[in-house]
């Protein structure tokens, strides 16, 4: 990862740096996601979409405010969105656990931490870490 001075606007490297460890977090030594897709192929796009949400999940969990840019992705998660109707409810699921990881390793672990629920995508609809 390039340092965050390296970013047009330094706040996004945290929106990158969560993207990365979204996929980190999939090995199969930890969530055990398949990561065996190709760059083009459809299980590719759906970790992507996992890796992104995961990102998305864990900076309003923390209150990082990034600049959204994901034009990169989206013509690869229609596709995927387009031959299966439920694989953003399945994307949700994964990226909330993989949200939930990720903040486990927070050292402040006296309060719950909330990412938003893998079957209820609107703002004011949490989940406690530990919960589910």
């Amino acid at each position: 990862m390039p340092r965050p001075e390296a970013y047009f606007e330094p706040i996004n490297w945290h929106r990158t740096a969560l993207h990365e460890l979204g996929h980190w977090s999939g090995h199969a030594s930890r969530l055990g996601r398949d990561l065996s897709g190709n760059f083009g192929s459809a299980l590719y796009a759906k970790e992507e979409l996992v890796a992104e949400m995961t990102s998305a999940f864990v900076c309003a969990s923390l209150s990082i405010v990034p600049t959204v840019r994901h034009a990169d992705y989206i013509g690869s998660w229609l596709e995927v969105l387009r031959e299966d109707n439920r694989a953003i409810v399945r994307a949700a699921s994964a990226a909330s656990k993989a949200a939930d990881y990720l903040l486990a390793f927070r050292a402040e672990v006296d309060e719950p931490v909330e990412v938003s629920a893998p079957d209820r995508l609107h703002a004011n609809e949490t989940q406690a870490i530990g919960a589910g």
